[in-house]
């Protein structure tokens, strides 16, 4: 924890980062605010703790672009595991059900990943952060209830698959915000028959914001405050 001036302000602008697995994204905002001795500090969109890659840190008054930021698109890679459905989604989550993924082809993969491109309104899944009376969902699946969930409109501008190797598939995914890319892996496992849930996640590009340009933890947690402010994108850029 580096110690903090009381009369030093903030510095200005957004920190990229490689969100490492088991993570929240919160996490990672408290971790850089309390090493830092930082006020304000917020972030551009969730990951979940399985999922790896790009957040964006807003620190200082790059905390005002939290919607602008939030609102982007993203593109993720990841990898599907057929054969499995969970309550969550993911391997995360508790099995609900298996079946025999041998059937499928790598064409069938294809043509049903390229069918859901466009405008659509997808289910958010229950163990998700959404609220209900001020509860998140995850809290009431943990306790075995399933509410009725209002779908949301989301638009896929890519789903393309990168390797077959059954059971596993990898792809990569361009969307909307608000896209949950399990329930895209979960609904594709629905079609093909098979059932299917999301293996590996990792973020790649938020808006114009890119994996390449973010830094490790590790690689932060050496800075000092002079060099946290270096690099950080100026709020003038965004």
């Amino acid at each position: 924890m580096r110690k903090r001036n009381p009369h030093q302000p903030d510095p200005d602008g957004i920190l990229l980062i490689d969100k490492p697995q088991e993570w929240t994204s919160h996490d990672a905002v408290a971790k850089i605010r309390n090493f830092f001795q930082l006020n304000k500090v917020g972030h551009g969109g969730t990951l979940d703790p399985n999922a790896t890659g790009l957040i964006a840190i807003l620190i200082g008054r790059g905390t005002k672009l939290s919607a602008k930021v939030m609102g982007s698109d993203k593109t993720y890679e990841g990898e599907i595991l057929f054969g499995v459905e969970t309550n969550s989604q993911d391997t995360d989550g508790e099995i609900v059900a298996e079946k025999d993924p041998s059937g499928i082809t790598e064409e069938q993969v294809r043509t049903e990943m390229h069918s859901v491109i466009g405008d659509q309104m997808q289910l958010p899944p229950m163990v998700s952060a959404i609220k209900k009376d001020g509860v998140p969902l995850y809290k009431l699946a943990r306790k075995g209830e399933v509410i009725e969930r209002e779908k949301r409109f989301i638009h896929v501008y890519k789903f393309a698959l990168t390797s077959f190797n059954p059971p596993h598939a990898t792809f990569e995914v361009k969307c909307t915000k608000g896209t949950y890319v399990r329930t895209l892996a979960h609904d594709l496992g629905n079609r093909l028959g098979c059932g299917a849930c999301l293996s590996q996640l990792r973020r790649t590009k938020s808006g114009d914001f890119d994996i390449s340009k973010a830094w490790t933890i590790d690689d932060i947690l050496t800075w000092d405050r002079d060099e946290l402010a270096s690099h950080l994108i100026p709020i003038d850029q965004i």
